[in-house]
């Protein structure tokens, strides 16, 4: 027979960063909170090279999207130091800023145009010729026709973020059950708990279900409340820069080769991250040869030097991407159930916002300004009449 509890007044589905981080905000304002998570701490995060990009990411048509990025980049620093003082662990946050180069006549001008978007938005970016660039960053191709320069765009190691989450969420009292659940119990017509893999169940006044790219396909989750959120993938691949090279790069830097995007992401530890492809493959997370291979082919162009050093990881993971490729946010149509997921190529950036609103939701039943515009309902039939 199963064994059911009621003892949570929070429930978060999913235990990546995007969970664990709306688990600590939510048990930061008083409420029990329970994360169910076969392994709390992985998911995506764990591949991502964690560029905090809301300006060098942007894309026309974006700007509630931007709005919300640039409102996360700005808790970042203060929502770094928070945990690393709770938990004496280092997340790897570094303002770095982010340079996003040019390496021919045609991405110039691709580049051109996107600084007078910047401009007409307001944001700070900084136009440099290839030469301004390469005194930035010596290490850049010969080639390189001009950038831009974004100051504020920077950087956190996923890996690390995801560690210290973890453990800010046992420091607030958060129960991690290590298991699956595989059902979405509803009662009277309102989400009220999960069945689990070994066969408890799990009660709670408030559900969030922050499961990445399965989070539509949780059974007894009632059609039509959440779209579809399908997997991205992306493959990286992670070089380590012996002491001996001295600086090798000192920011973020980016570029499109070929029509790929392709960034390059310095830790301070010595550590490279190069990504990332971008695949409709389903839920495959096979690294391949030609992903590889495409990756080093594109960032040697950028940067030559590199085919130096020693290749010391390559790994995939998934985005969540959904229908708009914006987050889903908020109450869903079912009463009870909150959605936290959709973040697709900004889930790290994105993460201390979406812990402050979906919290502030949970806490106080109101939905923040700066939500709205990715309520999960804006996919439903009447949203789009």
């Amino acid at each position: 027979m199963a064994r059911t509890s009621t003892a949570a007044d929070v429930l978060v589905i999913g235990g990546g960063i995007i969970g664990l981080g709306v688990a600590w905000r939510a048990a930061q304002r008083g409420l029990g909170v329970t994360v169910v998570d076969p392994a709390p701490g992985g998911g995506a995060a764990q591949v991502a090279a964690g560029m905090l990009a809301p300006v060098t990411e942007l894309q026309y048509g974006e700007e509630p999207l931007l709005r919300l990025g640039v409102a996360s980049n700005e808790r970042y620093a203060a929502f770094a130091a928070e945990l690393t003082e709770l938990t004496g662990l280092d997340t790897g946050y570094r303002q770095t800023g982010t340079l996003a180069v040019a390496l021919d006549s045609d991405d110039r001008e691709e580049l051109r145009e996107l600084h007078a978007f910047h401009q007409r938005l307001g944001l700070a970016s900084h136009w440099l010729t290839g030469r301004e660039a390469r005194k930035l960053e010596p290490m850049l191709a010969p080639g390189v026709r001009g950038g831009l320069h974004v100051t504020d765009d920077h950087q956190v190691d996923g890996r690390r973020l995801a560690t210290a989450l973890l453990a800010a969420c046992t420091a607030a009292g958060v129960e991690l059950r290590r298991t699956e659940a595989v059902e979405l119990l509803v009662t009277d017509g309102r989400a009220s708990g999960v069945r689990l893999a070994d066969g408890d169940e799990l009660g709670a006044g408030q559900l969030v279900l922050a499961g990445g790219c399965r989070s539509h396909l949780l059974p007894g989750l009632p059609e039509g409340v959440l779209p579809p959120i399908r997997p991205v993938k992306g493959q990286v691949l992670r070089l380590r820069i012996p002491p001996a090279y001295g600086p090798f790069l000192s920011r973020n830097v980016r570029a499109v080769v070929r029509g790929q995007h392709i960034y390059l992401v310095p830790r301070a530890d010595g550590e490279l991250v190069i990504g990332a492809t971008s695949e409709e493959q389903g839920f495959d997370t096979t690294v391949t040869a030609g992903g590889v291979y495409e990756l080093l082919r594109d960032a040697h162009e950028l940067v030559p030097g590199l085919t130096e050093l020693p290749l010391v990881e390559t790994g995939a993971g998934l985005r969540p991407g959904s229908p708009d490729n914006a987050p889903v946010l908020g109450p869903t149509t079912l009463p009870g159930l909150l959605a936290a997921t959709g973040h697709y190529r900004n889930g790290v950036l994105l993460t201390p916002v979406t812990a402050d609103l979906i919290a502030e939701q949970l806490a106080t039943g109101r939905t923040p300004d700066l939500a709205l515009p990715f309520s999960p309902d804006r996919f439903s039939p009447k949203a789009a009449a």
